[in-house]
């Protein structure tokens, strides 16, 4: 995890360099647009008893909020189907790309002066794509639910370090979890359930 959450900070100091040119540009208002680099970290938990995994990776997200009131705010998280290994005890097995959307209700913190942290809560929807097995796997007929729905919690804070810019630290868990079936019958629950960590930059307008 601490390997990712490097890259995440070295990718964020580059997404830093695109957006700090239009600050001088952006007035305060209720939209804040946020790039991140994540660190996607899977708990990687099955009932198959095939010792089913995905790879961890760090890939980059984009989220919009919108501030109803100064405390009160929406947030969409965005970005393009991620693609992943699926091992079984550690042997590749496939592959699948993943798209997951998450709508949270934030809760932001006032009268900290530039630091401005918050918490929130929300859903998750997730859409499994691009399912491929190995020949000697997809003999025995497997398949996924190619839709998860589940809770998101998460937790972080923006520095505002220029008129409407912000570094952002966010820390998320989200549930992410497909039925496996062979041949249509369910063979059990694959649970990636992962810790996202975002290192990012945003801008308020």
């Amino acid at each position: 995890m601490s390997k990712n959450i490097r890259r995440a900070a070295v990718a964020a100091a580059l997404a830093a360099g695109f957006v700090a040119p239009f600050a001088a540009q952006a007035q305060s208002g209720p939209w804040m647009v946020r790039v991140h680099a994540l660190s996607l970290d899977s708990a990687n938990k099955d009932s198959t008893g095939l010792g089913l995994s995905v790879n961890n990776k760090v890939f980059p997200e984009f989220d919009i909020s919108y501030f109803f009131t100064p405390n009160l705010a929406a947030e969409l998280v965005l970005t393009y189907p991620q693609k992943h290994d699926i091992r079984s005890n550690g042997t590749k097995i496939g592959t699948l790309k993943h798209l997951p959307p998450t709508l949270s209700v934030q809760y932001h913190f006032t009268g900290l002066g530039a630091f401005k942290p918050y918490v929130g809560g929300g859903l998750n929807y997730t859409r499994f794509s691009s399912v491929n097995f190995d020949p000697v796997v997809a003999s025995l007929g497997p398949s996924i639910e190619k839709s998860s729905v589940g809770a998101a919690v998460g937790v972080g804070f923006d520095v505002e370090v220029a008129n409407n810019i912000y570094l952002n630290l966010d820390v998320k868990k989200v549930q992410i979890r497909t039925d496996v079936k062979s041949n249509g019958v369910k063979a059990g629950e694959f649970r990636v359930d992962p810790l996202l960590v975002g290192v990012g930059v945003g801008m308020r307008f």
